[in-house]
């Protein structure tokens, strides 16, 4: 035990220093941090072999996550999200249509064609389900770095990945549903989703008069922090427990519900100090760490290149027209669509789901993780210089 104790404090050193060596090279080209501690976590791990991507790393990894979108939360402007509501649901049912269909029509060829219902169909459909599935967290954080999370794009964006994971969850339950895999029936899961966000408003509400009155008695104090952080684990525990919403969404209600207390910034700052130096590269550079090519051959690569493509053009085809539709400019429809297109921890979820049903065999893994760190890497990228490219733009108009 105490030895094992010890490799996972040395996979923390090595992941930690890589991380934040990788991040300020990025930096110094321009780039996100992000993509510099994914990058790290795929060097060290696979790579190389310094480091492992073992279950002690993975909690500080879902810590990592849970508070980067706690931190989301509480930089929400209320009566934006409010306002973008509608937007963001639209956008977010066009983000999973698009890579369902997409997928399934890959799928569909890739298994073989056969008639609906079959074991075969419901294979293929199970693929373009697993490209439903948004990452919000690398997109949360890039547009933190870029100052952009509480405009009114950014704030659509932040809530179609929440509303998309919503859907996307569902539709993962009908499936398995229809092909015989879930122990739930369909309509329940949907009621316990809607029964979630009802019982967040209602409770919602007292909890934040509460706070604001402990806000008022102590402000900026240590106990408004640590009661925030325990609030936002104790509902991230309670979304996935009882109601079955993925935690990360817990989080963001969370942080929603404190946005509007006198100390949200206060709060915002000092859970921030240890998701941005200790838990938040963790969680990135595990990402890297996850990845796993030793079973690729040449038909799962063709087929890695096909689902990468379908998946990214999926999203921004699907968000990007929902985007267009309700009045945004073309450049903005283009943010909206890269802004959805990550993928992370959920598309495994799924994956693992698929798996466990036998829909998916333990080689398509590699196709996610694929699309994990393509869509991971490239959409902070492309979003800098879509946000700069619009930046200058306005100046010189």
């Amino acid at each position: 035990m105490v030895i094992v104790m010890y490799e996972n404090l040395k996979d923390l050193a090595i992941i930690l220093a890589a991380a934040e060596l990788f991040g300020l090279v990025a930096r110094k080209l321009k780039l996100p941090q992000v993509v510099g501690q994914i990058l790290a976590g795929l060097l060290v791990g696979p790579i190389l072999g310094w480091a492992s991507n073992t279950s002690y790393i993975q909690i500080f990894a879902e810590v990592g996550v849970v508070l980067l979108m706690f931190s989301a939360g509480l930089e929400t402007n209320l009566k934006t999200l409010v306002k973008t509501g509608p937007v963001a649901v639209f956008m977010a049912f066009m983000g999973v249509l698009m890579p369902l269909i997409f997928g399934t029509i890959i799928g569909y060829f890739w298994y073989g064609v056969e008639a609906i219902g079959t074991a075969k169909f419901f294979q293929a459909v199970f693929i373009g389900v697993i490209m439903t599935a948004t990452s919000v967290s690398i997109t949360v954080q890039t547009l933190k770095e870029l100052g952009k999370v509480d405009t009114e794009l950014g704030t659509t964006i932040v809530s179609a990945a929440i509303v998309d994971d919503v859907i996307g969850i569902m539709v993962l339950s009908i499936v398995l549903g229809a092909a015989g895999g879930s122990d739930e029936p369909i309509g329940m899961v949907i009621l316990k989703t809607v029964l979630f966000f009802v019982a967040s408003g209602c409770f919602g509400f007292l909890l934040y008069k509460l706070f604001s009155w402990i806000d008022k008695r102590w402000p900026h104090r240590r106990r408004i922090v640590i009661l925030s952080i325990v609030f936002c684990f104790a509902l991230s525990y309670v979304a996935e427990k009882v109601f079955g919403v993925a935690e990360i969404t817990g989080a963001f209600i969370a942080g929603v519900i404190l946005c509007n207390i006198e100390d949200s910034e206060y709060v915002d700052r000092r859970v921030n100090i240890g998701s941005y130096m200790f838990f938040g590269p963790l969680f990135f550079a595990s990402i890297g760490l996850k990845t796993d090519l030793s079973s690729m051959t040449f038909g799962l690569l063709a087929f890695s290149g096909l689902f990468i493509v379908a998946a990214i053009a999926g999203k921004i085809v699907g968000c990007g027209f929902a985007a267009k539709v309700t009045k945004h400019t073309w450049k903005e429809s283009l943010i909206a669509g890269v802004g959805m297109m990550t993928r992370g921890e959920v598309a495994l979820v799924v994956t693992q789901k698929g798996l466990d049903s036998g829909l998916v065999k333990p080689e398509y893994f590699a196709p996610v993780i694929l699309l994990i760190i393509v869509s991971s890497v490239i959409t902070p990228i492309l979003l800098k210089l879509l946000f700069s490219d619009k930046k200058q733009k306005e100046e010189v108009s």
